[in-house]
């Protein structure tokens, strides 16, 4: 991508410049979007992994430490995927793979099956982590931001109430408990 757009980049210049055929690519990957999905996310995961940060649906302090990997993310990955040709084209999929990687780690601190509180556990994580990677690209966007650590406390304190309401983070007195109505699965 340092010499052609992501649109432009073929499975062909893939696997030559990885100098494995093209079977063994499709043995992996759907397409170049899939390679792009597992290369962001890994990116991701091993952030967390280097800083032991895990969502066990309990701690706020893990969410604190979430979100500031995604700032970090966003600020040692952002210069290099940004100086491609077109951006513009690049980064919805950037953000799919982003969110995604984001929704796995709530979804790995939730009960697998059921309901919490009357709400499907993908609704809550795939809300908190849009909530998360919104915020935090306004803002890396914002000109003369502020750093990482100050932001932190801002975008938790809006994401929060997603996690209480979900009745992970919280007792069952939370305000923000009380006025989430209840959703019916079978609809």
């Amino acid at each position: 991508m340092q010499s052609k757009s992501f649109d432009e980049v073929s499975v062909q210049d893939i696997t030559d410049a990885a100098t494995v055929n093209r079977a063994t690519f499709y043995d992996h990957y759907t397409d170049k979007y899939a390679l792009l999905e597992a290369m962001v996310a890994g990116g991701f995961h091993v952030l967390l992994h280097e800083r032991g940060v895990r969502y066990d649906g309990t701690c706020p302090s893990a969410a604190s430490a979430i979100i500031l990997a995604v700032c970090d993310y966003f600020t040692q990955s952002r210069p290099s995927v940004c100086a491609c040709e077109h951006p513009s084209a690049f980064e919805p999929l950037v953000e799919a793979a982003v969110t995604t990687a984001i929704r796995r780690v709530f979804m790995e601190g939730m009960p697998k099956d059921g309901l919490i509180s009357g709400l499907p556990p993908v609704m809550i994580a795939t809300t908190a982590s849009w909530a998360i990677f919104g915020a935090v690209k306004e803002w890396f966007n914002t000109p003369d931001r502020p750093p990482a650590d100050e932001i932190v406390p801002v975008i938790l304190r809006l994401v929060l109430p997603i996690l209480e309401a979900a009745g992970l983070q919280s007792s069952e007195d939370s305000p923000y408990l009380r006025s989430v109505p209840q959703i019916n699965p079978g609809r």
